[in-house]
């Protein structure tokens, strides 16, 4: 929480000092649109989730099963930290930096430039740095959600679907299906296997672009002139 007070602080600072502007550019005051697009973005992301591991876990003869030391209180300690590593990212890549960034850059590479830092970051993250392999599949990974993330963000000008959609897949992904770094949570799968062959690429390759296609269709269906984009 400490790191997000001062994230916070210098995001202010940032502001003011490239655009004259401060906190409320970000999109972070509540509206009725914006809190729309936050339970949206985390449908999307944690329905999508939920489907995946279930579909690998049933296709490759994986059963999971309930972890029984995992209770209401663990739960929403690890919620907790979910939501707090979400919004220390979001704040550094889709905060005031990507703000300033569309200012002087433009749209475009703004993005670019948010999803190859987002990237690059979870080299170090995820203690990959060094292994080429697993850094170059983590950058595809992460920098095709960093993009959609700051997609979001520039369309909506809004920090609430790129939060709602990193929170739903970062919340499922780790506390339900123990896919993450705390460990245990509340579903373990009982075996090892792995799906294989083509099949294993197939939903290697749904990991990545399944939801950023979700998000873009979603994205186009919003009406141009909407209350979120003031």
């Amino acid at each position: 929480m400490t790191g997000l007070i001062v994230e916070l602080i210098l995001s202010w600072v940032l502001l003011w000092l490239f655009s004259k502007s401060n906190l409320l550019m970000l999109g972070i005051s509540p509206t009725k649109p914006r809190i729309y697009n936050l339970l949206s973005g985390f449908l999307i992301a944690s329905v999508f989730c939920f489907i995946y591991y279930y579909s690998v876990a049933g296709l490759s003869g994986s059963s999971l099963v309930f972890n029984s030391d995992f209770g209401a209180g663990k739960f929403f300690k690890s919620s907790w930290w979910v939501l707090n590593s979400v919004l220390f990212e979001e704040f550094i890549f889709r905060g005031a930096l990507l703000y300033i960034a569309i200012q002087k850059l433009g749209t475009r590479n703004a993005c670019i430039l948010s999803a190859v830092a987002f990237g690059i970051y979870h080299w170090f993250s995820y203690g990959a740095f060094g292994n080429i392999r697993q850094m170059l599949i983590i950058f595809i990974m992460t920098g095709i959600w960093g993009l959609m993330f700051a997609y979001a963000f520039a369309k909506t000008k809004s920090m609430y679907l790129p939060i709602g959609l990193h929170f739903g897949w970062n919340l499922v992904n780790t506390v339900v299906f123990s896919q993450g770094p705390l460990g245990q949570q509340l579903l373990i799968t009982s075996s090892n296997k792995k799906l294989g062959g083509n099949l294993s690429l197939v939903f290697f390759v749904l990991q990545i672009v399944a939801v950023p296609i979700m998000v873009y269709m979603y994205l186009r269906r919003q009406k141009k002139g909407h209350e979120y984009y003031r």
